[in-house]
C-alpha cells in the first residue's frame, strides 16, 4: 500500500502541473489574441500624442530610421548579408501604404512574426520595450509628418 500512495501524489502533482501550464499557455494566447484583434488609431492629430512619439521615436527609431524620418541609404536594396537597410517612414518610403494596424503589429510583434521566422531584418520587435501607448505615439508622430495627401490617401483607403 505503501508504493501507490506515491504514484497517486505523483499523478495529482503531474496533472496540477499539466492544469497550471496549460492555463499558462491559454492565457498568454488570449492576450495575444485580444491586443491583435484590438483596433488601432493613430492620434496624429493629438499633439500631446505626436510630442511623446517624437521623443520615443527619437529614442528607439532615429538610429537607423533616420532623425527625420529618412531611412538609411539604398533602403530598399539588400545587403551583403541579405538585410534590408532601413526604411523611409516619410512620403518617400512605404510606411503609409499599410494601415494603422499592420504598422502597430509589425512595430510590436516583430517583423518575422508576419512575414515568417526566417525573413532576415534587424528591427527589433518592440513587446516589452515600448508600450502600446507609445508605439501608438510613435506611429502617430511619423504619421503626423507626413504631406495632407499623403495621410488623405492612408485614410481613405489604406486604412479601409
Amino acid at each position: 500500500m505503501r508504493s501507490k500512495a506515491p504514484s497517486l501524489q505523483l499523478l495529482r502533482s503531474s496533472v496540477l502541473i499539466l492544469i497550471w501550464v496549460t492555463l499558462l499557455i491559454c492565457g498568454g494566447a488570449l492576450a495575444h489574441h485580444e491586443s491583435k484583434t484590438q483596433k488601432i488609431e493613430l492620434l496624429y492629430q493629438d499633439q500631446s500624442v505626436v510630442k511623446l512619439g517624437e521623443n520615443r521615436y527619437q529614442d528607439h527609431c532615429a538610429g537607423c530610421h533616420g532623425w527625420n524620418l529618412e531611412g538609411q541609404v539604398n533602403w530598399h536594396k539588400r545587403d551583403q548579408d541579405g538585410y534590408l537597410p532601413a526604411p523611409p517612414h516619410d512620403e518617400t518610403g512605404h510606411t503609409w501604404h499599410h494601415p494603422d494596424k499592420l504598422l502597430f503589429e509589425m512595430t510590436k510583434y516583430g517583423i518575422q512574426v508576419l512575414a515568417g521566422g526566417d525573413y532576415k531584418t534587424r528591427m527589433p520587435a518592440y513587446e516589452g520595450t515600448l508600450s502600446d501607448d507609445d508605439i501608438v505615439a510613435v506611429l502617430s508622430y511619423i504619421k503626423s509628418q507626413w504631406p495632407d495627401k499623403v495621410i488623405q490617401i492612408h485614410n481613405e483607403q489604406i486604412n479601409q
